[in-house]
């Protein structure tokens, strides 16, 4: 398995995968916000702001997957998955555990050089309560299974990082072997097509067969 995953991380194909599944999460979350108008809480952007780590660090990796980017793509995913599980759990217990005494922000703190609410309001700008339950699948909150998401990526975050120590294994599919065989197994024809062009230049001009094997 941590072979496969490391032949995974090299190619750009599982890194866009990735992204793809960030991508639609977030505009799933655009659509609870925009189409069944649930108000994002403070805790929901920032649990936003870390699937979008996760995207950036798919995009990150698709760029050049063999080389030495790829490391910094992965602690990139590491990190925001890590964050964004704690993000999560602190979110459930929110819910689970309603207290005055125990709040969430009423407005989200970014940095001075990225203050993303004003820049995208629209995505980033908090009006929800923290503790409200707002919608439930299957018995279980959305933060809860924000939970089981985030870890998800962590757990094959941390695989793919392990498997970056493994060497992978190299197909011989098309390899010398193979290449050897084909030939091998093409000599009686490149000899019959060697007697033809023999006998078109020269054709007065015996050839006497002869086995080869």
């Amino acid at each position: 398995m941590l072979q496969f995953l490391n032949r995974c991380s090299r190619g750009r194909g599982a890194w866009l995968l990735m992204a793809l599944t960030a991508f639609l999460l977030e505009l799933t979350a655009l659509y609870f916000q925009h189409i069944m108008l649930l108000q994002p809480c403070v805790m929901c952007i920032y649990e936003r702001v870390a699937l979008f780590g996760i995207l950036g660090a798919s995009l990150l990796g698709a760029i050049a997957p063999r080389s030495p980017l790829r490391y910094l793509a992965i602690a990139v995913w590491i990190y925001s998955a890590w964050k964004g599980v704690q993000l999560a759990w602190a979110h459930t217990m929110l819910q689970l555990n309603p207290s005055p005494f125990n709040t969430c922000d009423f407005f989200v703190n970014f940095p001075s050089w990225l203050p993303l609410d004003k820049w995208l309001p629209a995505v980033f700008a908090a009006s929800g309560d923290c503790s409200e339950r707002q919608w439930q699948f299957m018995s279980l909150e959305m933060p809860q299974w924000l939970v089981g998401i985030f870890a998800a990526y962590l757990v094959i975050a941390v695989l793919v990082l392990i498997s970056q120590f493994v060497k992978p294994k190299r197909r011989d599919l098309f390899g010398r072997k193979f290449l050897y065989i084909s030939l091998l197994s093409m000599a009686p024809l490149w000899r019959h097509f060697y007697i033809r062009f023999k006998r078109s230049v020269n054709p007065n001009e015996h050839l006497i067969p002869c086995k080869i094997w």
